[in-house]
C-alpha cells in the first residue's frame, strides 16, 4: 500500500503514465478532483480556477480570501484524499503537497521538446511555430505558478525520488519501472507514516480554519495536540489565544490547542 505523485509537463505523457500505473496497481487515479472541490469550496466556476492556473498566478489575490486560503484548501483536500492510501496523483504540485510524508513516491516525467511540439501540432492542427510558442508559454506559466504559490521550481530534480525521460524509455517501460519501484519498503505505508499523515491532515484542517483571520500562522499537530504560532502584539495575547481556541475547538480530532503568540519583529 503506497502513494505516488507524478509531476509532468504538457504532452509529456505523464497523464497516460499515471492512469496506466493506477490501473496496473489497482489504485485510484486523481487529478482534477481536487480542483473541482476547490471550485465548490470557493463558489467559483471551475473554468475560472483553470484560467487562474494558466494565466497569471497573482489572479489568486483577487479571490476573497487570497492565495493562503486557496493553498490551504488544496493541501487539506489532497491530504484528505490520500488518507485512503493506494493513490496515484498527477495534479497540481504533488511534490509540494506531499512534502514531509516519508513514504510517498515522487516522480517527474519529462519528454523531448520536439516530440511535444509534434504532438501539439497533431492535436491542435496548428503550425510548428505556433505549437512551440504555446508549449514554451505553458512551461513558463507552470514554472511561475509553482514558484509563486509554493516557492519551488518543478524542474528541480531534488524534489523527486525518480525522474523518467520519455524517449528511448516508453510509456509502458515507465509504468513497468514505477510498478517495481513503488514496491520498495521505503514507499510502503507503515503505522508511523500513517500517524504522520493523520497529524498533517489535522494541522491542515486547523490552518484552513485559521487562514482567513491569521494567514501567516504556523500550525503543526502531534497526536491530536495542535500547536499554533502567531505573530501579534503581546497586549493582544489573551484575545488571540481565545480566538484561536474558538475557531479550532469543533474540529474533529483536536484534543488540545496550544497557542504561542510571538511578538512582532521577534
Amino acid at each position: 500500500m503506497s502513494i505516488v505523485t507524478i509531476s509532468r509537463g504538457s504532452y509529456s505523457k505523464g497523464k497516460e503514465i499515471a492512469e496506466k500505473l493506477a490501473q496496473r496497481l489497482g489504485y485510484e487515479c486523481i487529478s482534477r478532483d481536487i480542483l473541482l472541490e476547490a471550485s465548490e469550496h470557493f463558489n467559483i466556476p471551475e473554468v475560472k480556477l483553470i484560467r487562474a492556473i494558466h494565466d497569471s498566478p497573482s489572479v489568486l489575490e483577487r479571490f476573497t480570501f487570497g492565495k493562503e486560503t486557496y493553498i490551504a484548501f488544496i493541501h487539506e483536500t489532497f491530504l484528505e484524499y490520500i488518507q485512503k492510501d493506494n493513490i496515484v496523483y498527477h495534479g497540481l504540485a504533488g511534490q509540494f503537497l506531499a512534502k514531509g510524508i516519508p513514504n510517498i513516491l515522487k516522480v517527474r516525467i519529462t519528454a523531448n521538446i520536439e516530440d511535444r511540439v509534434r504532438e501539439e501540432m497533431r492535436r491542435e492542427d496548428i503550425s510548428e511555430k505556433e505549437a512551440r510558442y504555446i508549449l514554451k508559454k505553458d512551461d513558463e506559466e507552470r514554472r511561475k505558478w509553482s514558484q509563486y504559490i509554493h516557492g519551488i521550481d518543478t524542474k528541480d530534480s531534488d524534489l523527486y525520488d525518480i525522474v523518467i525521460h520519455i524517449d528511448n524509455i516508453t510509456v509502458d517501460n515507465a509504468v513497468n519501472i514505477l510498478c517495481d519501484v513503488v514496491k520498495y519498503p521505503c514507499f510502503q505505508t507503515t503505522p508511523e507514516s500513517h500517524m504522520i499523515l493523520k497529524d498533517m491532515l489535522l494541522a491542515a484542517k486547523a490552518y484552513s480554519a485559521l487562514a482567513q483571520s491569521y494567514p501567516k500562522a504556523t500550525v503543526r499537530s502531534e497526536g491530536g495536540v495542535v500547536f499554533v504560532s502567531i505573530e501579534a502584539n503581546l497586549s493582544l495575547e489573551a484575545k488571540v489565544i481565545k480566538q484561536v481556541g474558538d475557531i479550532l475547538k469543533d474540529i474533529d480530532g483536536v484534543k488540545e490547542i496550544r497557542t504561542h503568540v510571538i511578538p512582532f519583529g521577534a
